[in-house]
């Protein structure tokens, strides 16, 4: 790794000389090597757009550009639509943090990696901020009672998953070239609050920090005011996330931190503390809606719990299902939000859906393709599309044992032995595998011709299981209608 010291300047303000390393991809290197993708220091480097209606040379005003999308909910100072426009500014560097309470991100941290990637498409910086100091603390903000306590070698696999996750899907927007010029960083924060002590920390910036306006904050009244109360030690996790920015602003020229709406009081504590005691203008906040559905309640939960980002643990298959599966009341929003759709586009399909002749779940299909291909690459849609048309009731498309163990993860599976399988009537086999609680609802569907053996119907109550039915000797697929599947494993 070669080492690069640069002095940076701030619309002409000399900050502080700080040393980074070149990035190195996740795969080739220890995970706390990691710093720097690559640094530019020159605000005035004119940087490409990504988005094809942008004209080059031009700088899009990304803050119009989110409010228009419905990605705004707040600004600190309205200056930053100003310096957005202003072409003799020179880009902005933007951080987003993503704590690490899990070994991957979740669909209610996408918000967070898209709107980065619009500064990016803008012609702006992304600098994610991986929280290997605050993740050991735990932020208040919207929850009922504190973080469990990670041990070390759970938090250093958090934070590799999610950096690679990160990695992933900002270097999607990155400048085309070499990696000299790329317009995103990776940083944890545990790299310099590793080396701040008790003492210097209350001195330097304990002093700045009022207690009542730190208990004025919503996510604190709400704590105090519950069951549990709060601790000390999550009542200070604004002030980590204030001192964060103060230290991107002012040794790696950062400018706008962007967050959910229930981190405006961490935002805001990060902004005063460097008008105190750095003295400077020009740090802005920027907060973007919670991602909830139109009933109010939250978008990214199903059944089984979080939609996970990395595809270890939710498939792009059931990943793609679930934008799919998203009701026509929100699937318009949901496109202006989650997707780089231009407008256009998107009013057409909105337009489309109250007119006679359109065809059920079209929004809903070019919602799970775009945020698919975003998330998971053009490889993990060609899986998921592949598995979507195999796994389709009634598809003519010949299933084979790997696109059935494919989607075993992600629906009901069971084990049964070949002698128990081989000659077993349909309506046995239906409700010994768990698709049916009874044969008499079994043999109801069956004869609505809802039952489906390996995407075949099957139309005879008579029909047993034969050999050639086992796909590949290895496994059987049966469907209950468009939905209920299950898969069982021939042992």
């Amino acid at each position: 790794m070669a080492s690069r010291t640069f002095l940076c300047f701030y619309h002409g303000k000399f900050l502080l000389p700080f040393t980074t390393t070149k990035f190195i991809p996740a795969s080739r290197r220890p995970i706390k090597s990691l710093s720097f993708s690559s640094v530019s220091c020159s605000l005035n480097t004119p940087q490409p757009t990504v988005e094809p209606k942008f004209q080059m040379g031009s700088t899009p005003n990304v803050v119009k550009i989110l409010e228009e999308r419905g990605l705004l909910e707040s600004i600190t100072n309205e200056n930053l639509r100003l310096v957005c426009s202003d072409q003799t500014a020179g880009p902005l560097k933007v951080y987003c943090g993503f704590d690490p309470t899990a070994e991957s991100l979740h669909l209610g941290n996408l918000l967070g990696l898209i709107v980065l990637s619009w500064f990016q498409r803008c012609g702006h910086r992304a600098v994610a901020l991986i929280g290997g100091a605050t993740g050991r603390i735990g932020d208040p903000s919207g929850k009922s009672q504190e973080r469990p306590e990670l041990d070390l070698e759970s938090l250093e696999k958090n934070i590799a998953g999610i950096m690679e996750i990160v990695n992933k899907i900002l270097s999607k927007n990155a400048n085309l070239g070499s990696e000299q010029n790329s317009n995103f960083v990776i940083l944890n924060n545990y790299d310099w609050w590793k080396e701040v002590r008790l003492l210097d920390f209350l001195k330097q910036v304990g002093r700045y920090a009022r207690v009542g306006s730190m208990m004025s904050k919503e996510s604190v009244k709400k704590r105090l005011e519950s069951e549990q109360g709060m601790s000390y030690t999550e009542f200070t996790y604004q002030l980590l996330q204030g001192y964060d920015f103060l230290y991107l602003f002012k040794n790696e020229g950062v400018n706008v931190q962007i967050g959910g709406s229930d981190q405006w009081g961490n935002i805001t504590a990060g902004t005063e503390l460097i008008r105190k005691i750095l003295q400077a203008e020009g740090a802005y906040g920027l907060t973007f809606p919670l991602l909830l559905k139109s009933d109010g309640t939250k978008f990214g939960k199903s059944e089984d719990g979080a939609i996970w980002l990395s595809p270890s643990m939710l498939s792009p298959y059931k990943f793609y299902q679930y934008f799919f599966s998203v009701p026509d009341a929100d699937v318009v929003r949901f496109l202006k939000i989650l997707t780089f759709l231009n407008m256009e586009e998107i009013n057409e399909l909105e337009s489309a859906m109250k007119k006679p002749g359109y065809v059920p779940n079209t929004a809903q299909r070019k919602l799970a393709e775009e945020i698919t291909r975003f998330v998971h690459g053009e490889d993990g849609l060609t899986e998921a599309l592949k598995a979507t048309e195999a796994l389709r009731p009634g598809s003519e498309t010949k299933l084979d044992w790997e696109t059935i163990e494919g989607i075993a993860e992600d629906v009901p599976s069971r084990s049964l032995p070949y002698t128990e399988v081989l000659n077993l009537s349909i309506v046995d086999l239906s409700v010994s595998s768990g698709l049916f609680e009874s044969k008499s609802a079994a043999r109801r569907l069956l004869k609505q011709g809802g039952i489906y053996l390996n995407n075949n119907r099957v139309d005879n109550e008579s029909k047993r299981i034969e050999a050639e039915d086992i796909v590949d000797g290895k496994v059987l697929l049966l469907s209950a209608g468009k939905k209920n599947k299950v898969v069982v494993r021939i042992s």
